[in-house]
């Protein structure tokens, strides 16, 4: 049985019928342990909607999802997520914001600053602890801000559109990272993104969307070897599975 499993999975906001607006129709997809999924579509179409529903933010209404076996209701604690901004709290040190989670869920606060140490090395932010957030670039911010998700080492890490403020050189680096980020942590991850090349890049899977209603277009396994590195944008495979989203997106009279 594949780790998150989603079924027959509806979104309607406000009252059903005339009144109401269907944001996802019946998604039904599975993700494995350990894999990472990009999703991308056009805007509007509920990719942060399904994120806040697996994240357990957002209920649902029909259908069901799971997570090794176990229903998603009501938030959890085994669930790291990461905003388009980094949110940190501009009067907390950059170790203080990482720690947040362990004193939210109080946590043994000497084990995690220990754990919040090991993180900020794993996220190459050592020697940044003591600085305040606006001291930090945009790139390094995000960073400590995946270093706060992962402190209370949820099972699995979401993410919406975590890059999208950030330059084009910043935004390739923070690719770089992520991908090595993920492969040291060994989290199931899923991305939202808006660039097709970005899912790419860093998807085992790309899970294209239709427009609103939401619901899966297409399922699209990336057979790119690991890990990877910004040349493998310019490979024949790398362009196929490109021009594949792009046709998809075409075909529905739309485009990010």
């Amino acid at each position: 049985m594949s780790y998150i499993e989603i079924k027959g999975l509806s979104k309607t906001f406000g009252e059903r019928g005339a009144g109401g607006v269907l944001a996802l129709s019946d998604i039904n997809c599975s993700i494995e342990k350990g894999s990472f999924v990009s999703v991308v579509g056009p805007s509007g179409c509920g990719k942060s909607t399904l994120m806040r529903i697996v994240a357990g933010l957002l209920d649902y209404s029909e259908g069901s999802v799971t997570m090794d076996g176990q229903p998603i209701r009501g938030t959890r604690r085994d669930v790291g997520v990461v905003f388009q901004s980094s949110i940190l709290l501009p009067w907390r040190t950059i170790l203080e914001n990482v720690m947040l989670p362990a004193e939210v869920l109080g946590l043994d606060m000497k084990k995690a600053r220990a754990r919040a140490m090991d993180l900020l090395h794993m996220v190459r932010l050592d020697g940044f602890e003591h600085k305040l957030p606006r001291q930090l670039s945009g790139g390094m911010q995000q960073r400590a801000s995946i270093a706060r998700a992962l402190l209370h080492d949820p099972k699995i890490l979401l993410m919406d559109e975590p890059f999208g403020a950030l330059d084009a050189m910043t935004r390739e680096q923070m690719n770089l990272e992520l991908q090595r980020i993920w492969s040291e942590s060994g989290k199931t991850v899923i991305l939202i993104t808006h660039s097709i090349p970005e899912a790419i890049f860093l998807g085992d899977v790309v899970f294209v969307m239709t427009p609103r209603p939401g619901s899966l277009e297409r399922v699209i396994r990336v057979d790119l070897p690991r890990p990877r590195g910004m040349d493998a944008m310019g490979l024949p495979s790398f362009a196929a599975v490109a021009h594949e989203i792009r046709e998809l997106f075409n075909h529905t009279g739309s485009f990010d």
